[in-house]
């Protein structure tokens, strides 16, 4: 699999991931599991947009 292939899947999981977490922290009011959440939604989009830079590049 091409790297940006790969970086734009696992960025799209990770997304997953801390939007579940999120919302996870948000119904069970803990506000550190929110962050997290937020945090991973983060760098998913990061990993994400650099998998479809890499793309538009040819890389």
């Amino acid at each position: 699999m091409k790297s940006s292939t790969r970086d734009r899947v696992e960025g799209g999981a990770k997304e997953l991931k801390g939007k579940a977490k999120q919302a996870k922290g948000m119904a069970t009011n803990r506000p550190e599991k929110e962050m997290e959440g937020m945090i991973d939604r983060a760098e998913g989009g990061f990993q994400k947009k650099t998998g479809e830079i890499k793309r538009d590049f040819g890389r």
